[in-house]
């Protein structure tokens, strides 16, 4: 699969560089050339100098073959630019777009842009935002059955005890990450938007608990 990257700073050059490593193809763009060296010597992907919200650069990274594009650059306003400019000129479907300011954060989240919001964002919570469903195994334990995994949770549910959500799919949470930070939860804890789910899975039944999640919740009783 093609993958986009936008900003070639720590997380950009990271991203990239870890998406090749698993075998994918990998195009960076980045303003300054000078950027393009954190990738390393041994890096195969495109760089692309340019304005990673500009069209006529997206068309040179291959945008429009592109699976999906991560914009990670220093500013929030040229970052959210790539994301939509991916989405909708594009039709990329699987876009994210780092946010320092939580509050725009929520904002965009709204409009179904991913984003990562908190000054703790990490390579791979992007990189968890940009493979397919399926492939953010965090863990798994010695026989390969069970897997620890971030699976994506649809707005519905916000509001609904976590325990809802193990009750509908017989997953266990093993944590979730709200701001930043990783929380035990309790059995009175609810589901925020922005959280992160981190489930304890059977390897073979994480789509199952994908599309359980993705969908609407139960009616409550």
């Amino acid at each position: 699969m093609h993958f986009v990257i936008m900003g070639c700073g720590r997380v950009g050059a990271s991203l990239a560089r870890s998406l090749e490593r698993i075998g994918h193809d990998v195009a960076v763009v980045d303003q300054d050339p000078s950027a393009f060296r954190r990738l390393g010597s041994d890096f195969n992907g495109r760089r692309v100098a340019g304005v990673g919200f500009d069209r006529d650069t997206l068309l040179q990274t291959g945008i429009e073959d592109a699976y999906a594009l991560a914009a990670v650059s220093s500013g929030d306003n040229s970052n959210i630019l790539a994301a939509r400019v991916a989405r909708e000129t594009f039709g990329v479907e699987h876009v994210v777009a780092r946010i320092y300011d939580p509050d725009r954060a929520q904002v965009y989240q709204r409009l179904g842009i991913p984003t990562v919001a908190t000054v703790r964002w990490t390579a791979d919570q992007v990189l968890r935002r940009m493979l397919p469903q399926g492939q953010a195994t965090e863990m798994t334990d010695a026989s390969g059955r069970l897997v620890v995994a971030e699976i994506q949770v649809s707005s519905a549910w916000v509001g609904r005890r976590l325990t809802s959500l193990e009750e509908a799919t017989g997953a266990r949470i093993a944590y979730l990450t709200r701001l930043g930070e990783g929380i035990l939860p309790r059995p009175d804890t609810v589901h925020q938007e922005g959280d992160l789910v981190h489930l304890v899975i059977p390897r073979d039944r994480v789509p199952d608990v994908e599309r359980i999640l993705d969908g609407q919740p139960p009616q409550e009783v």
